[in-house]
């Protein structure tokens, strides 16, 4: 019966392998593709990269399979813009939430200098390294060279965005002085403790601690990039962010909801969705975030817009939202 088991083992090792999610990358060979060569050309000609080092960076990419499959096929939840119900697990449980007072606390003359330069909520601070990086805890071991080099040159949903970034990782390395094929972030390349592409790396980079440096993996550098990107976004400290509602039923489906267009108040009134709170704005994203037996609704303002603007999800920005609510 061992040997059975043994020989049976030995069958379907290969295929526990491939269908492993955590595949580690593989040789290819980018300089085969016409996309690649167009792309050095691109590279040498408009931002005078040397050509033996674009071809030497090239060579040593490799293919992240694991990568490519997050982001070719049917979408599924959970891959890039996760659910409601992984927020919550993950960011929203009490383990999280004590890590996000502890976190306050141990940097608040940091969050509060923040929060007076650029005329933001440090709650929301926290918040975004919360659902970012756990507090800088998790910034990601997926080599980022590997990733955007098989997401710009894959077929993928995103294709035309992670050639963008592709070529903002080659100006941001060489800005930084960094090695391009050492560093490590998400399987999207995103970097740091709040976790930006190479090209929101490079627009709202940060040298909060003042050591003539901007680190994205520095936490009280991670701070003041996250608030000089709400202010620039339109943050407007006071106002409101997001309100609970209440409707009949359990499945809301009167109305679509969407964080990226707003309806009337009073449309929203007359489908039966009444604010916990007086919500004082005259027009209101409407929110609903799923779970497994109930519908949460939100009526948001315009401050919850900003948070979606670093993740295009309206689970990020209510994580956000109610990890600041806990911390206050």
């Amino acid at each position: 019966m061992k040997i059975i088991k043994l020989l049976l083992l030995a069958i379907l090792i290969p295929f526990i392998l491939m269908a492993n999610d955590d595949r580690p990358p593989i040789k290819y060979n980018y300089m085969a593709k016409k996309e690649v060569r167009n792309f050095i050309n691109m590279m040498v000609k408009k931002h005078h990269f040397k050509r033996s080092y674009m071809v030497s960076v090239m060579k040593h990419a490799k293919l992240d399979r694991d990568t490519l499959a997050r982001y070719t096929g049917k979408y599924k939840v959970g891959t890039t813009n996760g659910s409601w119900e992984r927020y919550k697990a993950h960011v929203l449980d009490p383990v999280s939430l004590r890590k996000a007072k502890k976190f306050k606390k141990k940097y608040y003359r940091t969050l509060k200098r923040a929060s007076k330069q650029y005329k933001v909520d440090m709650n929301y601070i926290v918040g975004f390294m919360g659902v970012e990086s756990k507090f800088g805890e998790y910034t990601g071991d997926y080599n980022i060279l590997d990733a955007l080099a098989t997401l710009a040159f894959h077929p993928n949903r995103m294709k035309k965005f992670f050639k963008s970034e592709f070529k903002h990782l080659f100006l941001y390395a060489r800005e930084k002085g960094y090695n391009i094929t050492k560093l490590e972030g998400s399987f999207a390349g995103a970097m740091g403790c709040v976790q930006q592409v190479p090209s929101m790396a490079r627009k709202h980079r940060s040298d909060f601690n003042g050591d003539g440096k901007t680190d994205p993996w520095d936490v009280e550098d991670c701070i003041g990039s996250i608030a000089k990107f709400m202010h620039k976004n339109g943050w407007r400290n006071g106002h409101v962010v997001a309100v609970a509602t209440t409707y009949k039923g359990k499945r809301f489906k009167r109305l679509k909801t969407s964080h990226r267009r707003t309806l009337a108040t009073s449309t929203i009134y007359k489908a039966g969705v009444k604010p916990k709170k007086r919500f004082k704005e005259p027009r209101a994203y409407l929110l609903k975030t799923r779970n497994k037996t109930h519908d949460d609704i939100y009526m948001g303002g315009k401050n919850f817009r900003v948070l979606t603007r670093y993740n295009n999800s309206t689970s990020y920005g209510m994580a956000i939202h109610l990890i600041a609510q806990k911390v206050k």
